[in-house]
Protein backbone atom coordinates (compact mmCIF):
# COMPACT_ATOMS: atom_id res chain seq x y z
CA UNK A 1 0.00 0.00 0.00
CA UNK A 2 1.57 3.70 -0.96
CA UNK A 3 -1.69 5.45 -1.70
CA UNK A 4 -2.99 7.80 1.78
CA UNK A 5 -6.25 7.75 -0.35
CA UNK A 6 -7.39 4.08 0.06
CA UNK A 7 -10.50 3.03 2.10
CA UNK A 8 -8.20 1.03 4.20
CA UNK A 9 -6.13 3.42 5.45
CA UNK A 10 -8.77 6.04 5.15
CA UNK A 11 -11.09 3.53 7.73
CA UNK A 12 -7.78 3.18 9.90
CA UNK A 13 -6.58 6.48 10.50
CA UNK A 14 -9.92 7.70 11.67
CA UNK A 15 -10.12 5.57 14.33
CA UNK A 16 -7.63 8.01 15.91
CA UNK A 17 -11.17 9.64 16.71
CA UNK A 18 -13.43 8.77 19.45
CA UNK A 19 -16.43 9.37 17.56
CA UNK A 20 -15.21 7.02 15.04
CA UNK A 21 -14.27 4.49 17.35
CA UNK A 22 -17.59 3.83 19.14
CA UNK A 23 -19.49 3.99 16.11
CA UNK A 24 -17.31 1.31 14.81
CA UNK A 25 -16.45 -0.72 17.96
CA UNK A 26 -12.98 -0.73 16.72
CA UNK A 27 -9.65 0.87 18.18
CA UNK A 28 -5.86 0.77 16.99
CA UNK A 29 -3.10 -1.10 18.37
CA UNK A 30 0.55 -0.17 17.61
CA UNK A 31 3.83 -1.57 17.82
CA UNK A 32 4.78 -5.69 17.64
CA UNK A 33 4.33 -6.53 21.59
CA UNK A 34 0.22 -5.03 21.04
CA UNK A 35 -0.35 -6.57 17.81
CA UNK A 36 1.42 -10.13 19.13
CA UNK A 37 -1.42 -10.00 22.34
CA UNK A 38 -4.13 -8.77 20.12
CA UNK A 39 -3.57 -12.20 17.42
CA UNK A 40 -4.19 -14.23 20.04
CA UNK A 41 -6.71 -12.61 21.89
CA UNK A 42 -10.63 -13.97 21.31
CA UNK A 43 -13.67 -11.46 22.53
CA UNK A 44 -17.34 -13.08 22.38
CA UNK A 45 -15.80 -15.65 20.77
CA UNK A 46 -14.19 -13.61 17.80
CA UNK A 47 -10.42 -13.09 16.85
CA UNK A 48 -9.54 -9.27 18.05
CA UNK A 49 -7.13 -8.46 15.48
CA UNK A 50 -9.21 -7.36 12.34
CA UNK A 51 -6.31 -6.09 10.17
CA UNK A 52 -3.17 -5.32 10.09
CA UNK A 53 -0.58 -2.57 8.97
CA UNK A 54 2.89 -3.31 8.68
CA UNK A 55 6.15 -1.50 6.94
CA UNK A 56 8.24 -4.38 4.98
CA UNK A 57 10.98 -3.87 7.46
CA UNK A 58 8.63 -4.27 10.28
CA UNK A 59 7.17 -7.24 9.02
CA UNK A 60 10.81 -8.77 8.50
CA UNK A 61 11.94 -8.19 11.81
CA UNK A 62 8.92 -9.38 13.64
CA UNK A 63 8.01 -12.51 11.40
CA UNK A 64 6.40 -14.15 14.83
CA UNK A 65 3.66 -11.34 14.93
CA UNK A 66 2.79 -11.64 11.12
CA UNK A 67 2.81 -15.38 11.64
CA UNK A 68 0.19 -14.60 14.41
CA UNK A 69 -1.85 -12.54 12.48
CA UNK A 70 -1.97 -15.00 9.59
CA UNK A 71 -3.33 -16.98 12.04
CA UNK A 72 -5.93 -15.24 14.08
CA UNK A 73 -7.42 -15.05 10.04
CA UNK A 74 -6.40 -10.98 9.78
CA UNK A 75 -5.45 -9.59 6.56
CA UNK A 76 -1.76 -8.46 6.83
CA UNK A 77 -1.19 -5.29 4.35
CA UNK A 78 2.81 -4.56 3.55
CA UNK A 79 2.61 -0.84 3.33
CA UNK A 80 4.79 2.70 3.12
CA UNK A 81 6.53 4.02 6.43
CA UNK A 82 4.52 7.23 5.47
CA UNK A 83 1.09 5.34 4.88
CA UNK A 84 1.71 3.38 9.05
CA UNK A 85 3.03 6.82 9.99
CA UNK A 86 0.15 8.51 9.13
CA UNK A 87 -2.31 5.72 10.85
CA UNK A 88 -0.15 6.06 13.92
CA UNK A 89 -0.72 7.91 16.79
CA UNK A 90 2.91 8.23 18.00
CA UNK A 91 6.06 10.27 17.21
CA UNK A 92 8.19 7.32 16.48
CA UNK A 93 6.17 4.46 14.53
CA UNK A 94 7.16 0.84 15.14
CA UNK A 95 5.95 -0.17 11.54
CA UNK A 96 2.95 -2.22 12.64
CA UNK A 97 -0.30 -1.24 13.74
CA UNK A 98 -3.78 -3.15 14.42
CA UNK A 99 -7.14 -2.96 13.74
CA UNK A 100 -8.29 -4.49 16.75
CA UNK A 101 -12.25 -5.08 17.87
CA UNK A 102 -13.38 -3.46 21.23
CA UNK A 103 -13.28 -6.40 24.04
CA UNK A 104 -14.46 -4.88 27.09
CA UNK A 105 -17.22 -7.27 28.74
CA UNK A 106 -20.51 -6.12 30.60
CA UNK A 107 -19.78 -5.62 34.04
CA UNK A 108 -22.30 -8.29 35.30
CA UNK A 109 -20.25 -10.84 33.60
CA UNK A 110 -16.90 -9.80 35.75
CA UNK A 111 -18.68 -9.83 38.84
CA UNK A 112 -20.35 -13.06 38.10
CA UNK A 113 -16.99 -14.58 38.20
CA UNK A 114 -16.82 -12.59 41.78
CA UNK A 115 -13.40 -11.37 41.08
CA UNK A 116 -10.68 -11.20 44.31
CA UNK A 117 -8.99 -8.20 43.26
CA UNK A 118 -10.50 -5.29 40.99
CA UNK A 119 -9.21 -1.80 39.89
CA UNK A 120 -11.75 0.56 40.14
CA UNK A 121 -10.81 3.48 37.62
CA UNK A 122 -13.38 6.80 38.66
CA UNK A 123 -12.90 10.27 37.12
CA UNK A 124 -9.59 8.88 35.72
CA UNK A 125 -9.41 11.60 33.10
CA UNK A 126 -5.55 10.99 31.67
CA UNK A 127 -5.39 8.28 29.15
CA UNK A 128 -1.74 7.28 29.98
CA UNK A 129 -2.84 7.29 33.49
CA UNK A 130 -5.43 4.59 32.70
CA UNK A 131 -3.00 2.28 30.59
CA UNK A 132 -0.72 2.69 33.12
CA UNK A 133 -3.06 1.59 35.99
CA UNK A 134 -4.74 -1.39 33.94
CA UNK A 135 -0.66 -2.54 33.28
CA UNK A 136 0.02 -2.43 37.01
CA UNK A 137 -3.74 -4.46 37.61
CA UNK A 138 -2.22 -7.21 35.23
CA UNK A 139 0.87 -7.35 37.10
CA UNK A 140 -0.42 -7.57 40.48
CA UNK A 141 -2.89 -10.66 39.27
CA UNK A 142 -5.94 -8.33 39.42
CA UNK A 143 -8.86 -10.44 37.52
CA UNK A 144 -10.65 -7.16 36.48
CA UNK A 145 -10.51 -3.81 35.74
CA UNK A 146 -13.68 -1.56 35.69
CA UNK A 147 -13.90 1.85 34.14
CA UNK A 148 -16.87 4.21 35.54
CA UNK A 149 -18.65 6.51 32.82
CA UNK A 150 -16.77 9.44 34.45
CA UNK A 151 -13.09 8.26 32.98
CA UNK A 152 -11.64 8.33 29.71
CA UNK A 153 -12.12 6.44 27.08
CA UNK A 154 -10.26 2.76 27.20
CA UNK A 155 -9.76 2.77 23.32
CA UNK A 156 -7.60 6.10 23.66
CA UNK A 157 -4.45 5.47 21.51
CA UNK A 158 -2.37 6.48 24.31
CA UNK A 159 -4.19 4.36 27.29
CA UNK A 160 -3.77 1.48 24.95
CA UNK A 161 -0.07 2.12 24.35
CA UNK A 162 0.49 2.82 28.34
CA UNK A 163 -1.41 -0.77 28.60
CA UNK A 164 2.06 -2.38 26.96
CA UNK A 165 -0.44 -5.10 25.67
CA UNK A 166 -2.02 -5.73 29.31
CA UNK A 167 -5.41 -4.46 27.71
CA UNK A 168 -5.52 -7.85 26.26
CA UNK A 169 -4.78 -10.43 29.25
CA UNK A 170 -7.91 -9.55 31.79
CA UNK A 171 -11.61 -8.31 32.02
CA UNK A 172 -12.24 -4.79 31.50
CA UNK A 173 -15.74 -3.10 31.82
CA UNK A 174 -16.16 0.50 30.89
CA UNK A 175 -18.98 3.07 31.32
CA UNK A 176 -20.03 2.38 34.30
CA UNK A 177 -22.07 4.30 36.80
CA UNK A 178 -19.50 4.17 40.04
CA UNK A 179 -22.51 3.79 42.42
CA UNK A 180 -23.46 0.49 40.05
CA UNK A 181 -20.06 -0.76 40.06
CA UNK A 182 -19.13 -0.28 43.84
CA UNK A 183 -23.11 -1.85 44.65
CA UNK A 184 -22.30 -4.68 42.21
CA UNK A 185 -18.85 -5.42 43.66
CA UNK A 186 -20.60 -5.40 47.22
CA UNK A 187 -22.91 -7.87 46.29
CA UNK A 188 -20.17 -10.46 44.91
CA UNK A 189 -18.76 -10.08 48.40
CA UNK A 190 -16.01 -7.35 47.90
CA UNK A 191 -14.60 -5.17 50.06
CA UNK A 192 -14.58 -1.86 48.44
CA UNK A 193 -11.31 0.55 49.27
CA UNK A 194 -11.16 3.96 48.00
CA UNK A 195 -7.66 5.49 47.69
CA UNK A 196 -7.27 8.83 48.91
CA UNK A 197 -4.09 10.67 50.27
CA UNK A 198 -6.53 12.13 52.61
CA UNK A 199 -8.40 9.12 53.89
CA UNK A 200 -8.45 8.13 57.36
CA UNK A 201 -6.91 4.40 57.14
CA UNK A 202 -3.48 3.66 56.88
CA UNK A 203 -2.09 1.10 54.25
CA UNK A 204 0.28 -0.20 56.69
CA UNK A 205 -2.31 -0.43 59.40
CA UNK A 206 -5.30 -2.28 57.66
CA UNK A 207 -2.16 -5.05 55.93
CA UNK A 208 -0.90 -5.33 60.14
CA UNK A 209 -4.52 -6.46 61.03
CA UNK A 210 -5.16 -8.75 58.53
CA UNK A 211 -8.35 -6.92 57.05
CA UNK A 212 -6.77 -7.28 53.47
CA UNK A 213 -6.57 -10.55 52.59
CA UNK A 214 -10.42 -11.32 51.34
CA UNK A 215 -11.63 -10.40 47.45
CA UNK A 216 -10.74 -6.34 47.50
CA UNK A 217 -11.76 -3.72 44.83
CA UNK A 218 -9.45 -0.02 44.95
CA UNK A 219 -11.12 2.42 43.59
CA UNK A 220 -8.34 5.14 42.08
CA UNK A 221 -9.65 8.54 41.02
CA UNK A 222 -8.13 11.94 39.05
CA UNK A 223 -4.10 12.22 39.92
CA UNK A 224 -5.35 15.74 40.27
CA UNK A 225 -8.25 16.42 42.57
CA UNK A 226 -8.34 13.07 43.55
CA UNK A 227 -11.84 11.12 44.74
CA UNK A 228 -15.29 13.12 45.15
CA UNK A 229 -16.55 12.90 48.79
CA UNK A 230 -19.84 11.51 46.83
CA UNK A 231 -17.85 8.90 45.76
CA UNK A 232 -15.25 8.11 48.74
CA UNK A 233 -18.21 7.71 50.46
CA UNK A 234 -19.32 4.64 48.55
CA UNK A 235 -16.29 2.52 50.17
CA UNK A 236 -16.09 0.37 53.13
CA UNK A 237 -12.91 2.93 53.40
CA UNK A 238 -10.58 5.29 52.41
CA UNK A 239 -6.99 4.20 52.45
CA UNK A 240 -4.27 6.67 52.40
CA UNK A 241 -0.49 4.99 50.96
CA UNK A 242 2.27 6.66 54.35
CA UNK A 243 4.18 9.28 52.65
CA UNK A 244 7.30 8.29 55.07
CA UNK A 245 9.37 10.92 53.79
CA UNK A 246 9.10 14.42 52.50
CA UNK A 247 7.34 13.95 49.45
CA UNK A 248 3.71 15.81 49.12
CA UNK A 249 2.57 12.93 46.88
CA UNK A 250 2.55 9.59 45.02
CA UNK A 251 0.95 10.28 41.10
CA UNK A 252 -1.66 8.18 40.68
CA UNK A 253 -0.16 5.28 38.76
CA UNK A 254 2.37 4.76 41.60
CA UNK A 255 0.01 4.71 44.52
CA UNK A 256 -2.32 2.35 42.55
CA UNK A 257 0.68 0.17 42.45
CA UNK A 258 1.26 -0.01 45.88
CA UNK A 259 -1.74 -0.81 46.74
CA UNK A 260 -3.02 -3.56 44.17
CA UNK A 261 0.21 -5.15 44.98
CA UNK A 262 -0.40 -4.55 48.98
CA UNK A 263 -3.66 -6.74 48.05
CA UNK A 264 -2.00 -8.86 46.54
CA UNK A 265 0.60 -10.08 48.93
CA UNK A 266 -2.44 -10.37 51.45
CA UNK A 267 -4.59 -12.02 49.89
CA UNK A 268 -1.47 -15.09 49.18
CA UNK A 269 -0.64 -14.79 52.53
CA UNK A 270 -1.67 -17.63 55.08
CA UNK A 271 -5.66 -16.84 55.65
CA UNK A 272 -5.71 -15.20 52.51
CA UNK A 273 -8.67 -15.51 49.66
CA UNK A 274 -5.54 -16.64 47.07
CA UNK A 275 -3.40 -18.88 49.94
CA UNK A 276 -2.61 -22.22 48.69
CA UNK A 277 -5.55 -24.31 49.40
CA UNK A 278 -7.78 -21.58 49.84
CA UNK A 279 -10.74 -20.32 48.33
CA UNK A 280 -13.58 -17.91 49.32
CA UNK A 281 -16.86 -18.73 51.37
CA UNK A 282 -19.35 -16.21 51.99
CA UNK A 283 -19.35 -14.78 55.70
CA UNK A 284 -22.40 -13.73 57.72
CA UNK A 285 -21.60 -10.11 56.41
CA UNK A 286 -21.45 -10.86 53.04
CA UNK A 287 -18.18 -10.98 52.13
CA UNK A 288 -16.12 -13.57 51.49
CA UNK A 289 -14.13 -15.27 53.73
CA UNK A 290 -11.07 -18.00 52.63
CA UNK A 291 -11.54 -21.54 54.60
CA UNK A 292 -9.33 -24.64 53.92
CA UNK A 293 -9.52 -26.59 50.40
CA UNK A 294 -8.98 -27.22 47.02
CA UNK A 295 -8.11 -24.12 45.69
CA UNK A 296 -9.96 -22.78 42.67
CA UNK A 297 -8.58 -21.75 39.08
CA UNK A 298 -8.58 -17.92 38.45
CA UNK A 299 -11.14 -16.48 36.37
CA UNK A 300 -8.87 -14.46 33.66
Amino acid sequence: MTSPRSPRVVAARRLARRSFRGKERRFLAEGPQAVREAATHRAGGERTLVELFATPEAAERHGDVIEAAHAAGAPVHRASEEIVAGISQTVTPQGMVGVCRFLDRPVEEILAARPRLVAVLAHVRDPGNAGTVLRCADAAGADAVILTDASVDLYNPKAVRASVGSLFHLPVAVGVPVERAVAGLAAAGTRVLAADGGGDHDLDAELDTGAMGGPTAWIFGNEAWGLPAETRELADAVVRVPIHGRAESLNLATAAAVCLYASARAQRAAGGCRATGDRPTERPDGHRAPHRGRDEPEQR
